[in-house]
């Protein structure tokens, strides 16, 4: 069992939880993730790992309650355990010969891209981090995020913390100053990872994107998260997260990522005859 050691409420959303796994702590990695499952009963979710405290022997994952699983998750308190906590998965990230590099994080992306960009800000290399919320309200490791950046750059869709915009619109405005940078991470809904694909290979600027695909196993078996990257096929789970964005086929990846809306929605509201409500409780 995996105690949970800390829970935070990073708005009304999203929640950080820390997790007792030591040997977990111990060998992650930028880029990597868990697998976890709450109880028998639970199904396997992926969370990418969004930090960890060696000494501590604790993990860090951050949450959307957007299904069935997270919603329940949620639910979970400081001294709780979880069944299973499954990792590292996945291949670390390559930060090699980086130095100036603009990593962009768009939603719950930001607690993917935040990692990532500590890493960087802590090999030395100058990061503008370029991060996206639908509203100042959603806005969450601001503290974090300055910390782990040469330059913070928010944008809100409503413009409600004073900067109106997406990620996209924040990177042209880096463009258009004459940035230059040798790499672009970008982490998000698949459609704003390859808009800013989109944006970077009008500079022939190199992109790295994070795959997050539904994943059952981690070991590639189940076939769930593969996706084409130049022609060839991948599993994000064993061959990424991390892929050259410009080689990625986001319509199949997108096409792929819709296959199962019906289902999801639908176990939200379920009504179980045997236990005489929903089962979401």
């Amino acid at each position: 069992m995996y105690q949970i050691v800390k829970k935070r409420i990073l708005n009304p959303h999203v929640t950080q939880m820390e997790v007792y796994a030591p040997h977990i702590a111990k060998k992650a990695l930028p880029g990597q993730f868990i697998i976890l499952r709450i109880d028998e009963e639970g199904e396997r979710i992926p969370l990418t790992v969004a930090g960890c405290n060696r000494e501590a022997g604790t993990v860090t994952i951050i949450f959307q309650k957007v299904g069935y699983t997270t919603n329940r998750l949620d639910t979970y308190e400081q001294g709780d355990s979880l069944l299973d906590f499954v990792g590292p998965l996945g291949v670390a990230s390559e930060f090699h010969g980086m130095k100036n590099v603009a990593v962009v994080g768009g939603g719950l992306g930001v607690a993917i891209a935040y990692p990532q960009a500590k890493a960087l800000h802590d090999l030395g290399a100058n990061v503008s981090l370029i991060v996206g919320f639908r509203n100042n309200d959603l806005i969450i490791l601001k503290e974090e995020l300055a910390a782990a950046s040469t330059e913070l750059i928010i944008m809100t869709d409503d413009g409600s913390n004073g900067n109106k915009g997406f990620v996209t619109d924040g990177l042209r405005q880096l463009f258009q100053a004459g940035r230059e940078f040798d790499t672009v991470i970008a982490i998000g809904p698949l459609v704003m990872m390859k808009a800013v694909c989109d944006i970077t290979k009008e500079h022939n600027i190199r992109t790295i994107v994070s795959m997050n695909s539904t994943m059952i196993d981690g070991t590639g078996m189940c076939g769930c998260c593969r996706l084409s990257v130049g022609g060839k096929t991948k599993f994000a789970c064993v061959d990424g997260p991390d892929f050259d964005g410009h080689l990625v086929d986001f319509a199949e990846a997108m096409a792929r990522s819709r296959m199962f809306y019906k289902e999801e929605a639908a176990i939200i509201d379920h009504h179980c005859n045997l236990l005489g409500g929903a089962v979401n409780g």
